[in-house]
């Protein structure tokens, strides 16, 4: 009876202890890693191009600063007190339009002495040429010759009566003494009218002198006046104002009121080499270099990498070489509708001077440079990754020439790099909603 209590006690326990066990693996089933049971993640999504093959143009690609094809400095070319400003800051003015008004009062009645002033030169000469000393001279003259003829009659006539006796020695002497009286009378009355018309000319000329002195004081004071009022001499945007209403101005200097600038076309200055002018240029004649470079047409790249969408041409090519630098400065001009660029902004300026046929093309976001090694994920037929190593040239647009190390047709990541392992799977996929920020924030 003991024996067979001893054995049921033993069998009981013998099955608590696998009860046991059978909880406690149940247990621990309920808490294994979920890594171990979980499913693998999905590929990541990539976008990708393929490399292409097709004839390019080759740039070369300068940075210039942009400046206005012309600037007017608006100043005071008289002194006196600013009345009124009649244009808005920063806008577009015409030519011709008012844009500032000084008191006009004192160099209106500045011109209105002037004016009398000519009035009386003019006066004065109109006088001096009635010539009426002249005149008065002249009939004396007259009168003393007629007289002189008279005594030079009677003189003839007594001198056959006094050798005939028929008259006295007196009546002679007497008429030989008028004769010469009256020459000596004509030569007083001929040496006053010489000296009457000399004075006379010397008045006229000096009247006339006045007169035309007095005419250039009136043109002066026509012009101060005119000058009260200042227009825009070109159509362009005018700046801020330098100086407010009510302030004297144009005194010891002209005073700077405004700067108008004309920004359309918009001109471009930039330096390029030696080794870039003769790619741009060629070892033609003069003329042809000049046709060659009026043919070439250049592309602007803004400061957010937009293209302006003009192409401009070549205006001026400086005439030396700056031997400090090995570059001579160049000027392109761009058409630039309602001044939309504005003087002073940096751009980018490219130009093709060639082409490169058959060229093997890698977008250029594709590559990444890790120690001078330029490489790119390739993406294969099985949708896996591998880097590749790969040699470049020339740069075209968007795109580098491939020297070694891709074929046509391969497909090369260009969005999403940063998610990829060699050797993984991907899911590629050609085009990206979000391609743009994806691509911005690669870079960055």
């Amino acid at each position: 009876m003991n024996i067979r209590l001893q054995h049921n006690l033993t069998d009981l326990l013998a099955t608590a202890i696998a009860a046991a066990a059978v909880a406690m693996s149940a247990g621990c089933g309920g808490k294994s890693d979920p890594k171990a049971t979980a499913s693998a993640p999905p590929p990541p999504t990539v976008v990708v191009a393929e490399v292409a093959q097709r004839t390019v143009p080759i740039y070369s690609e300068f940075v210039g600063q942009t400046r206005a094809y012309e600037t007017v400095e608006l100043r005071a070319r008289v002194e006196g007190v600013l009345e009124k400003i009649h244009f808005k800051q920063g806008t577009l003015v015409r030519k011709g339009n008012l844009l500032f008004s000084i008191d006009k009062r004192p160099f209106a009645a500045a011109l209105q002495s002037a004016k009398a002033t000519e009035a009386k030169a003019e006066s004065d000469l109109a006088q001096a040429r009635q010539r009426t000393d002249v005149i008065q001279a002249q009939a004396q003259l007259v009168d003393a010759q007629s007289t002189l003829s008279k005594t030079e009659q009677d003189l003839a006539r007594l001198i056959p009566l006094a050798k005939a006796k028929a008259v006295t020695e007196i009546d002679l002497d007497a008429a030989t003494a008028a004769n010469k009286s009256a020459k000596a009378n004509v030569d007083a009355k001929q040496a006053n009218l010489t000296n009457l018309e000399a004075a006379v000319k010397y008045t006229i000329e000096r009247a006339a002198a006045e007169v035309s002195a007095t005419m250039a004081r009136v043109i002066q004071a026509e012009l101060d006046l005119s000058y009260c009022s200042i227009y825009s001499p070109i159509t362009g945007i005018i700046g801020f104002k330098q100086v407010d209403e009510g302030n004297l101005v144009g005194r010891g200097d002209a005073t700077l009121l405004a700067t108008i600038s004309a920004s359309d076309p918009l001109l471009v200055d930039f330096n390029v080499s030696e080794i870039e002018y003769l790619k741009l240029t060629g070892p033609e004649t003069a003329a042809q270099r000049a046709q060659r470079a009026g043919r070439l047409r250049f592309e602007m790249m803004l400061s957010d990498d937009s293209q302006h969408p003009h192409t401009g041409i070549f205006r001026v090519i400086d005439r030396t070489v700056d031997p400090t630098t090995g570059t001579m400065k160049v000027e392109a001009v761009f058409p630039n509708p309602g001044s939309y660029l504005r003087p002073g902004q940096f751009a980018r300026v490219r130009v093709a001077v060639t082409e490169h046929e058959n060229a093997i093309l890698v977008p250029e976001r594709a590559i990444q440079e890790l120690q001078g090694a330029k490489t790119v994920l390739v993406v294969d037929a099985q949708n896996k990754a591998s880097v590749r190593t790969i040699s470049v040239g020339d740069k075209s647009d968007k795109y580098l020439i491939v020297i070694e190390g891709l074929s046509v047709g391969e497909r090369v990541i260009v969005e999403g790099m940063q998610k990829v392992r060699p050797g993984s799977e991907v899911k590629p996929t050609a085009a990206s909603a979000t391609g743009e920020s994806a691509q911005k924030v690669e870079r960055s």
